[in-house]
């Protein structure tokens, strides 16, 4: 808004006083608190420097425990149990734990089992939840909030609701006839009516005369009921994008599953149907509840408990199945196989020669596949096999491919033969199988036919994905795009049945070749046309799993949770091979190994060697009874054997297996365990003397090698003899002499060894850094490494060889194993190894080798990392599985997992003694480059420290804390410099963290074996501190990992050290203090550098680092952490000088700043209970100086309460933290602040989360804690009152309200004084002294030119910043927001209201339409947008089209702006993306947002009454009362709902009454204003808001009476305010209206005290006056929608106020307004005129003044019906009669405005000729007033006017309106019965026109049937025309009027 459109409060100040002037001056004279603040001294300190906080420790000890009462106790410290070691049992799947049982183990087997076994350690912040962070306030937590909320009543949503439309026909109004001749023909019938009316309810006691102390009393009590605690809850939620503080707690490490799918074999039978040739398997299947697809009518069978048989129906011999997973595209088997047999009893018996009691576990007919990466090329495969029999596959094929049903009777006989033949076959040959036929399935298409059902589930639902939802997807969700989409977690189960299986042919049962089959399959080729099908039907059942399944095996036969009966049939978890890698850590014990035979070659073995079977065993030693039972059973058949075999194919010497056998390895494998083969030759004929099996072959494979397991494929060669003993130590390969080998010793047998072992790594650099730890940490030497034999003085170059070798390791074994290898390195680094009695310093090769550990699994996991960055494996074992090596935590007997008792770090019975360890104890002899002399530990780490250059001059070490310093702890000697850095890193282990357990107080020569344990934490910080270059970057690439690995460590410490009670400053020592001061520069340092090189990570590292610091809040001393805040920020100010771009800097810092303040005693911190100290600096602030004597206080300020408003040194030294943001949030609204939008954005949307996070902390909920919480905040208010000129004006626009303007803005140049300020030099003449020259007169004006210039706040953050400010003035406590406005500078006070009325304007309600108008138009556009997509695509429409169509768009909004970017229009935010809203989210917001806009202006409200309070007593309260009572105007103005309006009427009750002064002396405007608010809420159609206002009107006019025994004011202005409501407002209610002047009769009848004066008769005079007002409403609205018609019911009722001028100019001004409506301009002007005559006559009668006209005789020459205005004569007024004439027009400049409009309307409507005449009377007055500038004007409109006149000798005519005389004739029109009228019409109007227009407009009001038209013009005869109708003289039914030419 321009300058001149603003107006402040201070402009109505006049009475100012000679003491305020002298104030003023002195004020002055010190210059202005509004300059800068970037650089100003009046706060003290700059801003832009950060102010040394206090030492927070040695505030807290000054301070008694119980200084605060009650509940503020708990502001005062960090609350006792703040931290606390919680053990959280680790989740465990199955109801066993699966370990293997105790026994002897070796260590890496021991420590995986612990790892695997023991539970979770969290050290806990018991209130950390608490906290922005991890309680965030969403979208959703808002709705939850605001459950419960009282929907307020509003009456624009009631008129809405209950007005009847202005086209109702059944309004018997819009059938009445014409009025009166006047309007106050009579009035009995209306005072006959009013009489009658039923009153509103009355107010109880209003008639009562109460003290005004008692009267503001109960309105406060009043106002206090039903408000709602927490405002915040009614606005919305915080924007997420900015909460950089949010965390979440990791998700604890768990089994990594895929998408897992049920299958159930349900059936199994033989279909003999004609072989017919096929190109795939068809399947017939069908989804639940649907119908068939695919051939054939299918039963849907569900899951069943009762056993399923499976009988072919030529039922010949039983028949085994095997299910498994396979990836074509990845060539790659991924799942284990599944054994299922669902044979009938019958065909089971045949086998119980061979067979054992079944294994319950054996028996499961359902299996769960998991599927990490989904694919479209999965299948699964179905393979059948048989017991072994004589012949070929094919030859046992035969019958079920011959045989058919119908032939059953005549085929009796050989099927007799075939039972007969198989039965011998199960008895001689049950245990060994044969192939027999395969298929499969193609898991795509079942999951795309059977459909998805979750995904296509209510698209509505779908939400926008909140902060937590922003995760990256993990490996299992990462598929490839295209047509691997695929997913198997949704779709509807569906039950298939497979009629065709494919013969197993002998040659091709390879893996190979089966792919290729599969691959067939999707394309079908030649192929499969040549495979004979074998017909059979197999019912399967796939679903996707159920989350918890019951009845479940675990891979290894573990019961999985909940197994509710361990006798019911299982269903077995399928083990996953997964396709691709899968980056998981192991969470559970599994030690699983798979043997793959793939074939065999015995071509060259002579003998019977055809029927050739495989058998493997596995062996712990050489003797046969040493097979252990560790082979998984398939099917009906026992747990575990200790042998299986592989299925034989007939006749085959060089067969290929598909075989898979299962193996559970022991838990310690040894050198003698081996897997033994046994090949077999198998007769299947019988025949005397030949035994069933023949051994011919055997070879071997030692499972462990050099301490590793042996997996992968092997080329094995077979002996034809039997192994020698000792065999087993060797390999194969090895040609044992005197022993026979198949083919020369080639490798005839080929099979694989795959290991799916959560112990064995598998990777050669993991295995050798777990065999070297382990050695170490066993002390067994000599130890053989492969082929070298490792002693003590050679292990420790190999140990460090493999830490730097770990970089090598394979990402997946790595990540899996990422657990133990953190764990060893942290053991390494804490507790290094003792070599040949030598400490081994291993802590910096350990560093380095955990900081690329940490960067390849983050690598490896770099898609599942979260917002932030961070990876969640490491998070996760960062948060549960790290703990202090050493340290086990014991909780007592039965206690839940809460604060553990602490255990000792020694095996002795006490805790060590610290002790320096001697130098040759502590470093490694091996290490060459420590060939130096001992020094002491603290030298040493001095010389580090300094070598590497660490910029220390920002540190904490210049502060208090310094060494030295008043507020030194423990710190050691200055640090020395000029050591060589290559000697110091090494040093590090000599420092003072390391403890000797096991000693007492005996010297460290006299310990046999002692073990040093360090401290983790302190290692950590030096080792990063001292790194180098690269091992440096790769740290602070995961800076935040290190940074919580250190906070866990000193939180371990502390709780199993029992240092909780310690105080802070001795927690840690001094160097380890130094370390982070190092670190935390260091890291800061990398921030500032690399923000415009790396964005990315300067964004991660410095949230890292905020973070780091608000953990160390909670642990070390406060005040230090305090100084490591202030040493980064002054960092940053460092390089913001030079920065090419500072708001990245900024941003940063912003963040930063939020982080901190997010934690979770951040009230705490900020020492909201110590009272400030005056400012500290010698010299007191501009403030202070020009506040010392206040404009409403007697005494001198407060220097303590001005420091608490302000940003002073004394409250961001106290409140340090709620300083830093405040500070950046001052810097932030600076004008000339670098990328100011995006700062102002940052910084308020953080101040909004901390205030929405106070109201939702059930901590703070008691009032008297939240006030003390809002101290924090106060300087906001003197935040928001400076940068008032730059927030968005929410008042702008069309409206009847003005928009009061900031005061900043009448600092205009060349304008010196300021409403109630004083001019400069007469300032200084009253005060006595000079003015220095320049200055300015006020201390509220600044440099004007700069507030100006910066760039505005936009509506959202100018809306957030209010409502924060609301916040505070709603929490802080009243008495000191009392004593605060009492010390403000009259301007600073008119800003303060300046800033309340913007509040109003920012909150007030738009109503339900509003809501559902916006909905619409967005709806409307999403759907357009659509549209012209499509055009675009389809090219329909060009874009030039486009460019064209875009630029003529006009937006419902305003200032043409497209809807799409009008976010900052806060009030219509919309609270999700969807545009298409329900009705009942609709009808939500609508109900938040009157609550908010209620609860918003009732804040305003109770700050008014403040300060009301505030200057009641003073001298000069004139100057500030009337400002206030324009915000409670503006207010009462505004869309309020009842329940404020209830208040704000109270108010302004109480208001009147204390000060009827402000109403009712010299201003009128006030009074005006307050009466039409009044009449209007009058009319309200809420009762309540009747009752109140009339209740206010009523008191109103007693006030003026009980003044001077009469209240002509307030009756004129009623009058007034009524006549222009009824002129102006289209919905006004005249009936409730009438109702509340009922009730104001009723007050003035009951009113006692006032019974014998003349007030009752006065006030009835009046009610029935405004009575007949309404009357004419009445006839008014009837004539709405005929302009004609209702511009000469105004006229007569202008014309009948001839007796009050004020009610006459009134309806003048009202008529010029509907004539300039209907573009009739000269009749407007013609209005003003006679205004004009109107106050040119009661000027006339004041005084004699020759520059004005002389009455209205002087405007005759431009009307002579202006004599009309001379009836108002001193005979019939009193120009001194109080009440009349006393409107702002009846003034010179009234005047003036006046003739301005009617000249205006004359030029618009081409009367040229009387523009010259108005302007005749106009000159004079300008010239008397010497207003050049207006004169200037008028004589170049002049100019115009005249040259427009001489244009009409060149050709050109004006052409003026056309003119019609209309008669009509008939009853229907009552009064006007046989009247007649001049019509205008604009120029070139047509008979035909007029006649069709009113035509139409009478037939739609009277109908056609009853209007006619008379054709003709002659005289109309009456007696020859229905009376009952309407006539004209036109001749035909076509307008009830008659058109004449005139």
């Amino acid at each position: 808004m321009a300058v001149a459109e603003r107006r402040a409060f201070a402009h109505k100040i006049n009475r100012t006083v000679a003491a305020e002037v002298r104030k003023q001056v002195s004020r002055e004279r010190s210059g202005s608190p509004h300059s800068s603040r970037r650089c100003s001294s009046s706060l003290g300190v700059p801003l832009t420097e950060v102010i040394e906080p206090l030492d927070f420790e040695d505030v807290l000890l000054s301070r008694p425990p119980d200084a605060e009462p009650g509940p503020l106790r708990d502001l005062v410290e960090f609350p006792a149990d703040d931290l606390e070691l919680l053990l959280q049992p680790r989740e465990c799947r199955t109801t066993e734990p699966g370990i293997p049982e105790d026994g002897k183990l070796d260590a890496q087997v021991r420590a995986a089992l612990e790892m695997y076994t023991e539970d979770w350690i969290i050290a806990h912040r018991r209130y950390q939840h608490l906290s922005a962070a991890y309680s965030p306030i969403t979208l959703e937590t808002q709705r939850e909030r605001q459950k419960g909320l009282t929907r307020q009543v509003f009456e624009q949503d009631a008129s809405g609701d209950e007005r009847s439309s202005p086209d109702d026909s059944d309004d018997p109004r819009h059938s009445s006839g014409s009025p009166d001749d006047t309007p106050r023909s009579s009035g009995a019938s209306g005072i006959f009516d009013l009489r009658n009316l039923a009153a509103d309810s009355l107010l109880p006691s209003l008639l009562e005369r109460v003290a005004p102390e008692d009267v503001d009393r109960r309105n406060e009590a009043l106002r206090r009921q039903h408000r709602s605690r927490a405002l915040l809850t009614l606005y919305p939620a915080p924007d997420e994008d900015e909460a950089v503080e949010r965390c979440s707690r990791p998700e604890p490490p768990r089994e990594h599953f895929g998408q897992r799918i049920l299958v159930k074999c349900l059936s199994l039978n033989g279909k003999q149907m004609p072989p017919a040739p096929t190109k795939a398997p068809r399947l017939g299947w069908t989804s639940r509840g649907s119908g068939v697809y695919g051939g054939g009518s299918v039963k849907v069978i569900l899951c069943q408990r009762t056993p399923v048989y499976c009988r072919f129906e030529i039922e010949i011999e039983p028949i085994f199945g095997i299910l498994a997973l396979y990836d074509v595209r990845e060539k790659k088997k991924i799942s284990e196989n599944f054994y299922f047999d669902l044979n009938s009893d019958s065909m089971k018996g045949l086998l119980r020669a061979h067979g054992t009691h079944p294994a319950i576990s054996t028996l499961a007919r359902s299996a769960i596949f998991s599927v990490t990466y989904p694919s479209p090329d999965i299948f699964l495969v179905i393979k059948l096999e048989k017991v072994l029999q004589q012949g070929d596959i094919s030859e046992c094929c035969e019958p079920y491919m011959v045989m058919k049903e119908v032939d059953t009777a005549k085929n009796k006989e050989k099927l007799e033969k075939l039972r007969l033949a198989a039965e011998q076959f199960c008895t001689r040959l049950g245990r060994y199988r044969m192939p027999f036929a395969w298929t499969a399935v193609h898991l795509a298409n079942i999951v795309s036919s059977a459909g998805q059902s979750d995904r296509d589930s209510d698209s509505e639902g779908e939400r926008r994905p909140t902060w937590t939802d922003r995760r990256r997807r993990g490996p299992q969700d990462r598929t490839s795009s295209g047509d691997d989409a695929c997913s198997f977690s949704g779709f509807r189960p569906a039950t298939l049945t497979v009629t065709n299986f494919f013969k197993q042919e002998a040659e091709r049962l390879s893996d190979e070749d089966l792919f290729k089959f599969l691959a067939d399959m999707r394309r079908p080729t030649s192929l499969l046309r040549r495979l004979r099908p074998v017909t059979a039907q197999l019912k399967i059942d796939i679903s996707p799993a159920p989350e918890n399944p019951h009845f479940c095996l675990s891979p290894e036969l573990l019961h999985v949770k909940p197994y509710p009966d361990p006798r019911g049939r299982p269903t077995k978890e399928i083990l996953e091979f997964p396709a691709r890698e899968v980056y998981a850590p192991h969470t559970s014990y599994r030690n699983l190994l798979y043997v793959y035979p793939h074939s065999l070659n015995f071509s060259s073995r002579q003998g019977s060697v055809r029927n050739l079977t495989v058998r493997v065993q596995y062996m712990a030693g050489e003797d046969p009874s040493q097979a252990l039972p560790v082979i998984f059973g398939k099917s009906s058949c026992s747990e575990f054997t200790r042998e299986a075999f592989t299925p034989v194919v007939y006749h085959n010497k060089s067969p290929e297996f598909y075989e898979e056998f299962k193996l559970r390895l022991p838990a310690c494998v040894t050198e003698n365990h081996h897997l033994l083969f046994t090949f077999y030759h198998v007769s299947c004929q019988p025949r005397p003397g030949t035994a069933l099996e023949t051994p011919v072959g055997f070879t071997w494979i030692p499972l462990l090698q050099h301490g590793r397991l042996r997996t992968g494929p092997f080329c094995l060669p077979v002996s034809v003899d039997q192994p020698p003993p000792s065999y087993s130590v060797l390999t194969p390969d090895v040609a044992l002499p005197g022993m026979r080998w198949v083919d020369g010793h080639k490798g005839v047998f080929s099979v694989e060894l795959t290991a799916v072992s959560s112990v064995h790594p598998q990777d050669p650099y993991l295995d050798k850094f777990f065999t070297l730890v382990h050695v170490l940490e066993e002390g067994a030497f000599p130890f053989r490494l492969k082929d070298a034999v490792l002693s003590e003085s050679t292990v420790e170059q190999e140990l460090r060889a493999s830490l730097v070798a770990l970089r090598l390791a394979s990402p997946e074994p790595l990540v899996a194993f990422s657990h133990h290898v953190l764990d060893k390195l942290v053991r390494l680094v804490v507790r290094p190894p003792i070599i040949g009695g030598q400490i081994v310093n291993l802590g910096r090769v350990a560093f380095e080798a955990m900081a690329h550990v940490v960067s390849l699994v983050h690598r490896s996991l770099e898609a599942a990392q979260d917002a932030r960055g961070h990876c969640p494996l490491l998070a996760a074992y960062v948060y549960y599985a790290f703990r202090l090596p050493g340290t086990e935590p014991s909780l007592p007997g039965g206690a839940p997992p809460v604060t553990l008792q602490p255990a000792t770090l020694a095996h002795g019975p006490g805790r060590p003694a610290s002790l320096y360890l001697a130098r040759s104890k502590s470093i490694s002899s091996s290490n060459p480059d420590l060939a130096v002399a001992p020094g002491s530990v603290d030298d040493e780490v001095s010389r580090i420290l300094a070598s590497k250059g660490i910029d220390r001059s920002h540190s904490w070490v210049n502060s208090a804390y310094a060494p030295g310093g008043s507020k030194a702890v423990l710190r050691r000697a200055p640090p020395y410099c000029g050591a060589d850095p290559r000697q110091a890193i090494d040093r590090s282990s000599s420092r003072t963290s390391s403890y000797l357990e096991g000693s007492s107080s005996t010297p460290p020569a006299t310990q046999p074996r002692p073990t040093v344990q360090k401290l983790l934490h302190e290692e950590l910080a030096l080792q990063w501190v001292v790194s180098g270059s690269a091992v440096r970057e790769a740290v602070l690439q995961h800076a935040w990992f290190f940074f919580q690995l250190m906070v866990k460590s000193m939180a371990l410490h502390l709780l199993l050290g029992q240092k909780l009670d310690t105080p802070r400053k001795l927690r840690f020592p001094g160097r380890f203090l130094d370390d982070i001061a190092a670190l935390v520069g260091s890291v800061g340092l990398e921030v500032i550098t690399r923000v415009h090189k790396d964005v990315e990570l300067a964004e991660h590292l410095n949230a890292s680092l905020a973070f780091f610091l608000s953990d160390l809040l909670s642990l070390v001393d406060r005040g230090f952490v305090f100084s490591l805040v202030r040493a980064h920020y002054k960092q940053v100010a460092t390089r913001l000088q030079s920065a090419p771009n500072p708001a990245v800097l900024l941003t940063l810092r912003m963040d930063f700043t939020r982080i901190l303040c997010g934690h979770e005693h951040y009230v705490t911190l900020n020492l909201p209970c110590c009272p400030l100290s005056p400012p500290a600096s010698p010299s007191p602030s501009v403030s202070s100086t020009t506040s010392q004597s206040s404009t409403f206080s007697s005494q001198a300020p407060d220097p303590k309460v001005i420091s608490m408003f302000e940003l002073s040194g004394s409250f961001r030294q106290q409140h340090f933290l709620a300083g830093l943001l405040l500070t950046e949030l001052a810097l932030a609204l600076e004008p000339e602040a670098e990328g100011a939008s995006l700062l102002h954005k940052k910084a308020i949307s953080a101040v909004h989360s901390l205030l929405c996070g106070h109201d939702a902390d059930p901590r703070y909920a008691e009032a008297t804690v939240k006030a003390r919480v809002a101290e924090l905040y106060l300087p906001l208010l003197s935040l928001a009152r400076d940068t008032l000129p730059r927030l968005h004006d929410f008042a702008e626009g069309p409206g009847q309200r003005s928009r009061l303007a900031s005061m900043l803005d009448s600092d205009t140049e060349g304008e010196g004084d300021m409403g109630g300020t004083i001019n400069p030099s007469v300032a200084m003449a009253i005060a006595g002294g000079p003015l220095a020259p320049g200055s300015r007169a006020s201390i509220s004006q600044g440099p004007a030119t700069a507030a100006r210039s910066g760039c505005a706040l936009s509506a959202e953050s100018s809306r957030t910043l209010l409502v924060c400010v609301l916040w505070v003035l709603k929490n802080a406590e009243p008495a000191l927001l009392q004593r605060w406005a009492a010390d403000l500078a009259l301007p600073q006070l008119g800003r303060l209201l300046d800033l309340l009325y913007l509040c109003l304007a920012a909150f007030e309600y738009k109503g339900k339409k509003a809501f559902e108008r916006i909905n619409s138009l967005t709806f409307k556009k999403s759907l357009d947008m659509k549209a012209r997509l499509e055009e675009a695509i389809l090219g329909t429409i060009g874009a030039r089209q486009e460019m064209v169509r875009r630029s003529r768009e006009r937006s419902p909004f305003g200032n043409q702006e497209n809807v799409r970017w009008r976010k900052s229009v806060t009030h219509w935010r919309q609270t999700s993306d969807r545009v298409d809203k329900t009705k009942d989210e609709m009808e939500h917001e609508a109900l938040v947002d009157g609550n908010l806009a209620t609860e918003a202006s009732l804040v305003v409200l109770d700050t008014l009454e403040i300060i009301v309070q505030t200057v009641m007593l003073s001298e000069a309260r004139e100057s500030i009362l009337g400002a206030v009572l324009k915000v409670v105007l503006y207010s009462l103005g505004s869309a309020q709902s009842a329940l404020f309006l209830q208040h704000g009427l109270a108010t302004q009750r109480a208001l009147v009454s204390k000060f009827p002064e402000l109403l009712f002396e010299e201003d009128t405007e006030l009074c005006a204003d307050l009466c039409l608010r009044l009449l209007r809420h009058c009319g309200s159609r809420i009762s309540a808001i009747r009752t109140h206002a009339s209740a206010s009107l009523y008191l109103l006019m007693r006030q003026n009476f009980e003044i001077g025994n009469n209240f002509a004011r307030v009756k004129m202005q009623v009058t007034m305010s009524l006549s222009s409501l009824v002129g102006t407002t289209q919905n006004f209610s005249e009936e409730h209206l009438r109702r509340s002047l009922k009730t104001i009769l009723t007050y003035a009848e009951e009113d006692v005290g006032l019974r014998d004066s003349t007030f009752a008769e006065q006030v009835q005079d009046l009610m029935f006056n405004l009575h007949m007002i309404l009357t004419d409403t009445v006839k008014m609205k009837e004539h709405q929608e005929d302009p004609e018609m209702l511009i000469d019911l105004m006229y007569r009722i202008a014309r009948g106020y001839q007796g009050s001028p004020d009610l006459r100019l009134t309806w003048l001004q009202n008529m010029a307004g509907k004539h300039a409506e209907l573009g009739n301009h000269a009749e407007a002007a013609q209005c003003m005129v006679h205004a004009a005559a109107l106050v040119a006559e009661y000027l006339a009668l004041l005084e004699d003044s020759r520059h004005l006209p002389v009455g209205c005789v002087s405007f005759q020459n431009i009307s002579s019906n202006v004599l009309e205005e001379s009836a108002i004569s001193d005979d019939i007024l009193s120009p001194d009669e109080e009440g009349f004439c006393s409107g702002k027009h009846f003034t010179e400049l009234g005047l003036v405005g006046l003739l301005e409009q009617a000249a205006a309307y004359f030029t618009m409507g081409g009367l040229y000729e009387a523009v010259n005449e108005v302007y005749k009377t106009l000159i004079p007055i300008l010239e008397a007033h010497r207003d050049y500038k207006k004169l200037a004007a008028v004589h170049g409109k002049l100019q115009e006017a005249f040259t427009k006149i001489m244009h009409q000798s060149s050709g050109w005519e004006r052409v003026f309106g056309t003119y019609f005389r209309v008669g009509f004739y008939g009853a229907r029109f009552g009064d006007l019965d046989e009247q007649e009228f001049v019509y205008k019409e604009p120029s070139i109007t047509k008979l035909a026109e007029i006649s069709h227009r009113l035509e139409e407009f009478y037939t739609e009001r009277f109908g056609e049937d009853v209007v006619q038209i008379i054709k003709d013009s002659n005289p109309v005869d009456k007696t020859k025309l229905d009376p009952q109708k309407g006539w004209g003289p036109c001749g035909r039914p076509a307008s009830p009027r008659c058109v004449y030419w005139g």
